[in-house]
């Protein structure tokens, strides 16, 4: 299995090394309570090594009652897998699930799907140029739309942990020592932006912990830019 995972993620690095293309956005809804999980979160990890890719991992806690509770769950990121969900017209959600540029949705462990689809994004412009600058413990953000959009955009910022390792002791796991990368630890909303004139606009941003600024259509819906934050 890590072998056919491995020449899946070759093949998608090979494609994009020599583009100059945006950072893309990766969310995986998983849990350490889902037996599932577990080669969609290697895998996950894989795709860190890539710089035009931005894999962050939300755990959610809807398994935590089936004998594991997740130390990285939050009801937050359950309610935003369910928005996409609902977004789509879906009442049902997934672990492990991934979603590519908030707009491709995947269910289960799809790697080959899943790097056709990364190719795509990668290959995609958009219309929002952003930049952010860290001063200190501020952010300053920056984006310019051309053409301007029709409809107003959410600015995000998104904390996450680099990597922890795990031993789970019960559950579906139970036994495993699993290694998580890009832990997702807050995703907060900054403001809305019309998209017509510039964007500057200033946030905290205290500690080592690395993060990044997405800006996302309503739904939540396709993600048009994101930058990172180290």
């Amino acid at each position: 299995m890590r072998h056919f995972v491995s020449a899946a993620c070759g093949l998608l690095l090979a494609a994009v090394q020599v583009q100059a293309e945006p950072v893309v956005v990766v969310e995986l809804y998983t849990s350490q309570g889902c037996s599932s999980c577990p080669p969609a979160d290697e895998f996950l990890s894989m795709l860190a090594s890539d710089p035009r890719i931005l894999p962050l991992a939300l755990h959610v806690d809807y398994w935590d009652y089936i004998g594991w509770a997740d130390k990285f769950a939050l009801a937050q990121f359950t309610d935003r897998q369910r928005a996409y969900a609902k977004a789509v017209g879906s009442r049902t959600i997934y672990t492990p699930q991934l979603i590519i540029g908030g707009a491709d949705r995947i269910e289960g462990y799809a790697p080959e799907e899943t790097a056709e689809r990364l190719r795509d994004h990668l290959g995609a412009g958009t219309p929002v140029r952003l930049t952010v600058t860290r001063k200190g413990d501020k952010l300053v953000i920056r984006a310019e739309a051309d053409p301007p959009l029709t409809e107003p955009v959410r600015v995000q910022l998104v904390r996450y942990k680099p990597e922890e390792t795990v031993t789970i002791e019960r559950g579906e796991n139970a036994g495993k020592t699993i290694t998580y990368r890009n832990i997702v630890t807050s995703w907060e909303r900054l403001e809305d932006w019309g998209g017509q004139a510039p964007l500057e606009v200033s946030a905290p941003y205290a500690g080592d912990e690395p993060g990044a600024v997405i800006v996302q259509s309503a739904g939540p819906a396709a993600i048009l830019a994101a930058a990172r934050v180290d």
